[in-house]
């Protein structure tokens, strides 16, 4: 007896989801498996929140990504060739952000520019402006209308897409313009889950952001209950040696537990 079954149809943003997974599995990641103490910085959270500051934790660990790479450009750097990076003065992290359309859930991506100049209410407000904006099927960007060329991507064949996207790689200008240099995805914001995933990507450096978790933790010889943050970060080894890795996640870890920029 045959069952019944359904088609369903991709959404447009999905198609690139497909090319960025098949160009990210050539890149050199390293992936590190990370764990934030935020008990102190969530307790400011909800005293600013408290005495009406729009302010939520998703744009602050934002806002510290951003601070935090613009103190080590080497970290979010594109190669040009074998023999020479480039760097860029801001930090445009592009987001994830999930929209209803046509009744279905989503995501299309939204590029926060000069994050590490913003403060945490305006990157919150941003972020907010653009889950409100109204969006047709044919959108595929955010806070931008959406080009004929943009547009035009999704009716190519898939070696044409991808095609596209190692171009870009090949000029980092036109990447950072158009995708910026840090890419962040949030799967903690759709529920708790204990564990850590590690993502793909074609940027230089990327955040996973996971749930946050109370957990025991040893503080002073004494256990005590934190809320703990996981994150799985992946670095393109092409650029960014184990030295200054450790340096820029020392200084991430210093500014996420010690409740930077609140």
């Amino acid at each position: 007896m045959t069952s019944n079954y359904k088609y369903h149809k991709i959404p447009k943003s999905r198609i690139a989801t497909f090319d960025v997974v098949s160009i990210g599995m050539l890149k050199h990641h390293i992936s590190a498996l990370l764990e934030f103490d935020v008990t102190e910085s969530r307790i400011k959270l909800k005293k600013l929140k408290s005495s009406g500051h729009k302010v939520s934790f998703n744009a602050w660990i934002i806002k510290v990504i951003g601070k935090t790479l613009s103190l080590h450009p080497e970290a979010a750097a594109y190669l040009c060739s074998k023999k020479k990076l480039i760097t860029f003065d801001d930090i445009n992290i592009s987001i994830i952000v999930e929209k209803i359309i046509d009744d279905k859930r989503v995501p299309i991506p939204l590029v926060l520019k000069k994050t590490n100049e913003k403060t945490v209410s305006e990157i919150t407000q941003e972020i907010e402006n653009a889950k409100n904006q109204t969006l047709s099927a044919d959108g595929i960007v955010l806070n931008e209308q959406t080009k004929f060329y943009e547009r035009f991507y999704y009716i190519l064949p898939g070696f044409l897409r991808r095609y596209i996207w190692k171009f870009m790689l090949k000029h980092p200008k036109i990447a950072f313009r158009n995708m910026g240099n840090a890419v962040i995805t949030s799967l903690g914001m759709m529920g708790k889950i204990n564990g850590l995933f590690i993502p793909k990507s074609v940027h230089p450096v990327c955040f996973g952001i996971g749930s946050v978790i109370k957990k025991p933790v040893v503080i002073n010889d004494v256990i005590k209950i934190r809320e703990i943050l996981n994150m799985t970060i992946l670095f393109d080894h092409d650029v960014i040696d184990g030295a200054p890795m450790v340096r820029f996640l020392k200084d991430l870890t210093f500014n996420i537990e010690h409740s930077s920029e609140l």
